[in-house]
C-alpha cells in the first residue's frame, strides 16, 4: 500500500523567521490519526531565516536527525558540542537520559533549510551523544546511498534504531529499484523533482508512506533528488 501525502496537504507553520511544514503532529499542531508512522516520529520541512533558530531546549529518549538542504545549521549542547553542518553533511542526536541543546541558522545573511527528523530509539535511558557526518554528494548520482543506519561508518551515522535513511539523485529517465524484508515500511521524501513510485506519480516535496509492498520502482521523469527512510 502506497498512501501519498502531497506537500500542499501538509500542515503549515509560519511564524515569520520560520516557514515549516509537518508531516506528523507536532507542537501546536496534533492529528490523533496523524501521531507518527512505526518508529518515525517527525519530519518537519523546515526554512529559517539568516540568524534565527531554536534556543536551548531539553530533549530525552530520541534520536533526532537533521539534514541540511540549504545553507548552514549549528548545534550547540550543554555536552559541549559546538558544530556547523552544511550540505552534504547531517547531524544524529541521540537525546537518550537527557541533552540540552540549541540550533541557529549558521549565515546572517542567507536562509537555510533543513529536514528534521526524529525517531524512538532501540533502548530508553541511553547515554545522550552527538555527531556530525559527512557523506559524498557524488555517490548519490542514480543510486540509493545510505547515510544513517545502526552500524554507523566513516561517513554513514549512527543511529539507535533498526532503520536506514538513504538519499538519492536519479537523472531523468533512469529508474532504481528498492526491495526490503516482508512487515518493514518506508517513508519516502521527494526534496525536488518527479518521479513514479511504481507508476504512482510524487513531485516536489510530496512524501508517501508504503507498507506491505516488498519492492518498489522509483522512475525519474526528470532529474529528482530524494530521501527514503526503510523503517521496522
Amino acid at each position: 500500500m502506497i498512501q501519498v501525502f502531497p506537500a500542499e496537504s501538509r500542515y503549515q507553520v509560519d511564524q515569520g523567521w520560520l516557514r515549516s511544514r509537518l508531516s506528523f503532529s507536532f507542537g501546536s499542531y496534533f492529528d490523533p490519526n496523524n501521531t507518527s508512522f512505526g518508529v518515525m516520529r517527525v519530519c518537519n520541512d523546515d526554512e529559517v531565516d539568516a540568524g534565527k533558530g531554536f534556543g536551548a531546549h531539553p530533549h530525552s529518549d530520541m534520536e533526532v536527525v537533521t539534514l541540511v538542504l540549504e545553507g548552514a545549521i549549528r548545534h550547540e549542547d550543554n555536552l559541549g558540542n559546538s558544530e556547523v553542518a552544511k550540505v552534504g553533511e547531517l547531524q544524529r542526536m541521540s537525546a537518550g537520559s537527557g541533552i540540552v541543546h540549541a540550533e541557529y541558522n549558521a549565515s546572517d545573511h542567507e536562509s537555510m533549510r533543513i529536514l528534521q527528523l526524529w525517531f524512538m530509539p532501540n533502548e530508553r535511558g541511553l547515554t545522550p551523544s552527538y555527531e556530525t557526518s559527512r557523506y559524498d554528494q557524488d555517490k548519490l548520482i542514480n543510486a540509493l546511498l545510505p547515510i544513517v543506519n545502526p552500524q554507523g561508518s566513516l561517513h554513514t551515522a549512527k543511529i539507535h534504531q533498526d532503520l536506514t535513511i538513504y538519499l538519492s539523485k536519479i537523472e531523468a529517465g533512469k529508474e532504481l529499484v528498492f526491495e526490503q524484508a516482508e512487515g518493514r515500511r518506508v517513508f519516502l521524501f521527494i526534496i525536488e523533482g518527479t518521479i513514479l513510485v511504481n507508476e504512482l506519480r510524487l513531485s516536489r516535496r510530496d512524501t508517501a508512506r508504503i507498507e506491505s509492498l516488498s519492492r518498489m520502482t522509483m522512475a525519474a521523469e526528470e532529474d529528482a533528488f530524494l530521501m527514503l527512510i526503510d523503517l521496522p
